[in-house]
C-alpha cells in the first residue's frame, strides 16, 4: 500500500528499531496497516516528498512469495547467447535480484548466459546488473558470490559481467559499518540498522557478510553508459547532485564511502532511494536532463517495480491474486526510459533482457 504525499506524522525522533517511527511517506517498502485515507494504486512521485524525506519501509508493499500460489517451473535452457563475428558481444541487463538466487539462476539459464552447472557460457557477451542484490529474499550473499564468480568467468571468456550500486548496497554497507549509530535523517534521528531491518534486511546475509563482499560493494559504480544506454539503479535525478559527468559522479560516491562518515553515507542512501522521477508529467524531461549530463540516448533503470510504474499491484492478503503480471521491461517517458525491476519481491518476474529490446 502507499501513502499519499504529505500524509502521516512529520517527524521521527528515536534511533532504535523498537521505537523507530517515521512518516508513512518516507518508507521505501514493506507491508503495513494504515489508518488514513489514501490512494492505494499510485505511489507518490519523488518531487512530492517533503524536504525531510527519509527512506525506510513503506512506499511499496512487499507481497511475500508465500502469500501467492507459486507454480514451480524449470525453463528449458536456451542456446548460448549469440556471438557477433567481431567486436564486443551482445549486451544484457538484469533488474533487481533482492536475494532470489534460484530465480536469478533460472533467468540467466533461460537467456543462455550460464549452463546447467551455473558456469558462464556466453563468451564475449556483456552483462550488467543494475543493483540491489540483497535484502527481502533468502540468499543475498549467494547472489553476490554468483555475480563475483561470473565476473571472473566472463572476463576469461572475453566478455564481462559488471554491476552497479543500488540503494540496498548502500543500506547493507551502512548497517554493517555504523549499526545503531544515530544519523540525521532530515526528519529526526534514524539508524542504518533500523532502516536495514525495516527494508527486509536478512540476518543470514549479515552473518555471512565478509570483508571481500564489503570491498566489492563499496567499489561499485553508480552509473555507466554503454552502447547509447545510460545504466543507473534508481529512477531519480539525484545523480545530478554528485557531478556533471559519469566519472565525477562515480568518484564522488566512492570518496564519500571511503570517508566512512555515517551522515554522508545516509545522505547517499536516502537520495538513491528516491524514485518515480520519470513516471509522471515532466518525466521525459527528467530523463533528458540525465542524458544531457551523462550521455546516451535512453536510460535503463531498476529500483521501482514495474507494477507500480503501471499502477498495477498484487494483493497483500493473497486473496484471488497470483501476483502482478510482468512479461518484460517497461518502456515509458516518451520511449526514453526502460524499467527493469519486474517485482521479484512481489511474486513478480526477475528480468534478464538483451538490449536493444525486441519489439
Amino acid at each position: 500500500m502507499t501513502q499519499g504525499a504529505g500524509q502521516g506524522p512529520e517527524v521521527e525522533r528515536t534511533a532504535t528499531l523498537r521505537d523507530f517511527r517515521v512518516p508513512a511517506y518516507v518508507h521505501e517498502s514493506g507491508p503495513y496497516v494504515s489508518h488514513a485515507s489514501q490512494d492505494e494504486t499510485a505511489p507518490p512521485a519523488e518531487e512530492s516528498y517533503p524536504e525531510g524525506y527519509t527512506p525506510t519501509e513503506r512506499d511499496l508493499p512487499v507481497v511475500h512469495r508465500g502469500d501467492t500460489l507459486q507454480v514451480a517451473a524449470d525453463p528449458a535452457p536456451a542456446a548460448p547467447a549469440p556471438q557477433p563475428a567481431a567486436g564486443p558481444g551482445p549486451l544484457y541487463v538484469v533488474g533487481d535480484v533482492h536475494g532470489y538466487l534460484d530465480e536469478l539462476m533460472a533467468a540467466l539459464r533461460e537467456q543462455g548466459l550460464i549452463d546447467d552447472a551455473g558456469q558462464w557460457c556466453a563468451g564475449t557477451t556483456r552483462l550488467w546488473f543494475l543493483g540491489d542484490f540483497t535484502d527481502r529474499g533468502p540468499d543475498g550473499i549467494g547472489v553476490i558470490d554468483l555475480v563475483m564468480r561470473l565476473s571472473a568467468e566472463a572476463a576469461a571468456a572475453g566478455g564481462y559481467c559488471k554491476a552497479l550500486m543500488g540503494n540496498h548496497e548502500l543500506l547493507l554497507l551502512g548497517a554493517k559499518r555504523f549499526g545503531d549509530t544515530p544519523v540525521n535523517s532530515g526528519a529526526g534521528t534514524a539508524t542504518f540498522q533500523a532502516a536495514w531491518l525495516l527494508n527486509g534486511g536478512q540476518k543470514t546475509d549479515m552473518d555471512r557478510l565478509q570483508d571481500h563482499h564489503l570491498q566489492w560493494m563499496s567499489r561499485l559504480d553508480a552509473l555507466e553508459e554503454v552502447d547509447g544506454y545510460l545504466l543507473v539503479h534508481s529512477d531519480t535525478t539525484a545523480y545530478l547532485d554528485y557531478g556533471d559527468s559519469i566519472e565525477a559522479v562515480n568518484d564522488t560516491v566512492h570518496e564519500k564511502l571511503t570517508r566512512n562518515d555515517a551522515n554522508e553515507c545516509w545522505d547517499l542512501f536516502r537520495k538513491f532511494t528516491k524514485r518515480f522521477s520519470f513516471r509522471d508529467e515532466g518525466g521525459a524531461d527528467a530523463v533528458r536532463a540525465l542524458l544531457d549530463a551523462y550521455g546516451g540516448t535512453r536510460i535503463v533503470h531498476g529500483h521501482s517495480p514495474i507494477p507500480y510504474l503501471l499502477g498495477e499491484v498484487g494483493s497483500e492478503d493473497g486473496e484471488e491474486s497470483g501476483g502482478p503480471v510482468v512479461e518484460g521491461p517497461h518502456v515509458y517517458a516518451d520511449g526514453l526510459a526502460i524499467a527493469m525491476d519486474g517485482g521479484v519481491t512481489m511474486a513478480g518476474k526477475l528480468l534478464v533482457r538483451q538490449l536493444p529490446l525486441e519489439h
